[in-house]
C-alpha cells in the first residue's frame, strides 16, 4: 500500500504546461506533476517522462511551479559534477515562490555546505569531511553491534517484531548519537523527534524546536568540555565555523544521515525478507551483504530527487534547453534505471558502486561510509540472532508513503523463533545469510520516551521544517 503525498495547494488534476512552456507551440506533451496521484507510482511515471521527453523532462511541482527533473544516469553526472553551471544557490532561482508554498522550507537558502558553492562550499565541507574522517569505523561497528543486539533484546521473547519501529528507525540514531556527542540517555528522544519531523506530522514544527535546542546545547556543552566527538571536531575545525554553522550542520546532518540509513536498513531488510533470489544469493555466497547494499542503491535509494540545482546561465542538457535560474532536480532513483545504463533491471549489479545515491562530484554524500557500515554490521549482526527471520504479513499489506524526495517503508513485520535476550560472555552465533560471527552487546539502557519532551523554547518560527508539507502523512 502507497500513500502519495497529499497537494494542499488546491490545484487541479490535469498538468497544464506553462504558457511559455516549448510544448505549446510544438504540439509536445507538456510537463507532468511529479506530486499527487500520477506520482503514486513513481518508476512508472519516470518511465513516462523518458518516452515523452528524454533523459531530461518539464515537470511541475506544487503550486505548478516548472523545474526540470533529470532521468538520464549521464546527465545526473553531468549536473552533479558542473557546479560552475548549476549552481545550490537557491538565491538565483527564477521564480519567486508564494509566501505559503510547500517548497519554500526545502528551497529557501540557509548557511549549511549544501547551499554553499565555490570557496565556501569548500570551507564548509573541510570542516564536515576532516571531522568525519577523525571517526573510527572499528568503533562504529563495534557500537553497532552493542546496540543491535540491545535492540534485538527487547523482542527476541516475542518471536515478532516490527523491523521499521523497533530496529531500522532506532539503530542508526543510537550510533550517531554517541559519535555526535549527544548523551546516550538523549538517543532515542532525539531519533523520535527527527522521525516527527520528517513524516511530517503536526507536531513537525515542535520537533524541529527540539533537535535544534538539543544541538544548541551540544555545541554549549562541547565548547566548554570538548570531547572526541564530531560536534567537538567541528568546533576545534580550522576552518573557524562559527556557533551557529556547527549547529546548523550537526541539524542537518543528524536529520540526514538517520534519514538515509533508516531508510536503506529498512529497504535492504525488506527485499531480504520478500525476494527469494535475493535472500539465495546472500545465503548461497553469490552475492555479500555490501553488495546487497549496492543493488538495492541501484533499486531503491533511500534518497529519490534532489530539489537543489539551479542554472547559472542558459545551457542545454539532454534535448532541452535550461534558462538562467531554472530549477534543476537531481533523479537519483529515475538515473539508476535509465536503460541505456541498465537495459535489463533483472540482471545484478553486485559490486557496481555507480550508482547515484550518494550523489558524485563536490557535494557527494559525506558520510556514506558511515551509513553503509551502519546498515551492513545491523543487518548481518541481526541475521545472526534471528536466523528463521520471515514476513509476518503479506507483501501488499507493507505500507510505504511517498513524497517528492523520497518513499518511506512504514512498516515490516516479522516473525521467528521466540529467542531469550543473550547473556554476557554467550557465544556469538554466524548469520546463516552472510556466515559471519556476530559480536555480542550490552544490556539495554532505561527505555526513553516515544515522545520527545517539550522542548525549551527556541527562536526557530522561520525554520519550519521543508518534510513539514513535502512529506505525505502515512495512514495505517
Amino acid at each position: 500500500m502507497t500513500t502519495p503525498y497529499q497537494d494542499s495547494t488546491g490545484t487541479s488534476s490535469a498538468p497544464v504546461p506553462p504558457p511559455e512552456c516549448p510544448a505549446h507551440a510544438l504540439g509536445l506533451p507538456g510537463p507532468r506533476r511529479i506530486y499527487g496521484p500520477e506520482a503514486e507510482s513513481p518508476y512508472a511515471l519516470y518511465a513516462k517522462l523518458r518516452q515523452e521527453h528524454g533523459s531530461v523532462a518539464p515537470v511541475l511541482l506544487p503550486g505548478e511551479v516548472p523545474a526540470w527533473l533529470v532521468l538520464g544516469h549521464r546527465e545526473n553526472l553531468e549536473v552533479m559534477r558542473s557546479p560552475s553551471l548549476y549552481s545550490c544557490d537557491s538565491r538565483r532561482w527564477n521564480i519567486r515562490l508564494q509566501p505559503d508554498s510547500p517548497l519554500l522550507p526545502v528551497t529557501a537558502w540557509q548557511p549549511l555546505l549544501v547551499f554553499a558553492d565555490g570557496e565556501e562550499h569548500a570551507r564548509l565541507r573541510a570542516a564536515v569531511t576532516d571531522s568525519l574522517a577523525r571517526f573510527s569505523r572499528h568503533g562504529i561497528r563495534r557500537h553497532v553491534v552493542r546496540h543491535t543486539h540491545q535492540l534485538i533484546d527487547t523482542f527476541a521473547r516475542n518471536g515478532k517484531a516490527d523491523l521499521v519501529a523497533d530496529f531500522a528507525e532506532k539503530l542508526p540514531i543510537m550510533v550517531l548519537s554517541r559519535q555526535f556527542g549527544v548523551p546516550e540517555q538523549d538517543a532515542l528522544p532525539l531519533g523520535a523527534a527527527v522521525r516527527d519531523m520528517v513524516k511530517g506530522t503536526e507536531t513537525a514544527l515542535q520537533s524541529n524546536q527540539f533537535v535544534v535546542g538539543v544541538m544548541s546545547e551540544l555545541v554549549k556543552r562541547k565548547k566548554e568540555r570538548p570531547g572526541e566527538d564530531f560536534a567537538s571536531w567541528l568546533l576545534r575545525h580550522e576552518s573557524h565555523l562559527s556557533d551557529d554553522e556547527v549547529m546548523e550542520h550537526l541539524r542537518h546532518a543528524i536529520v540526514a544521515a538517520n534519514e538515509n540509513t533508516t531508510n536503506l536498513i529498512a529497504n535492504t531488510l525488506r527485499m531480504i525478507l520478500t525476494d527469494r533470489r535475493f535472500r539465495a544469493n546472500l545465503s548461497g555466497g553469490s552475492m555479500t551483504l555490501p553488495d546487497a547494499l549496492d543493488q538495492v542503491m541501484w533499486d531503491a535509494p533511500p534518497l529519490a530527487v534532489v530539489p537543489t540545482r539551479w542554472a547559472t546561465g542558459d545551457a542545454r542538457l539532454g534535448n532541452q534547453e535550461i534558462k538562467a535560474g531554472d530549477l534543476v532536480m537531481l533523479g537519483l532513483a529515475a538515473g539508476n534505471v535509465d536503460p541505456e545504463i541498465r537495459p535489463d533491471l533483472s540482471k545484478p549489479v553486485h559490486g557496481n558502486r555507480s550508482h547515484l545515491a550518494f550523489s558524485s562530484g563536490p557535494h557527494e554524500c559525506p558520510g556514506q561510509d558511515i551509513g553503509r557500515a551502519i546498515a551492513d554490521t545491523g543487518i548481518d549482526t541481526l541475521l545472526a540472532r534471528l536466523p528463521d527471520v520471515q514476513l509476518a504479513v503479506l507483501e501488499h499489506e507493507l505500507h510505504v508513503t511517498g513524497s517528492l524526495v523520497s518513499s518511506r517503508l512504514d512498516n515490516l513485520p516479522a516473525q521467528f523463533s521466540p529467542r531469550r535476550p543473550r547473556q554476557e560472555g554467550e557465544v556469538a552465533e554466524s548469520s546463516p545469510v552472510t556466515g559471519r560471527t556476530a559480536s555480542l552487546g550490552q544490556p539495554l539502557p532505561a527505555a526513553a520516551p516515544a515522545v520527545p519532551p517539550a522542548p525549551a523554547p527556541v527562536v526557530a518560527a522561520q525554520r519550519t521544517p521543508w518534510w513539514r508539507r513535502l512529506l505525505g502523512r502515512g495512514t495505517r
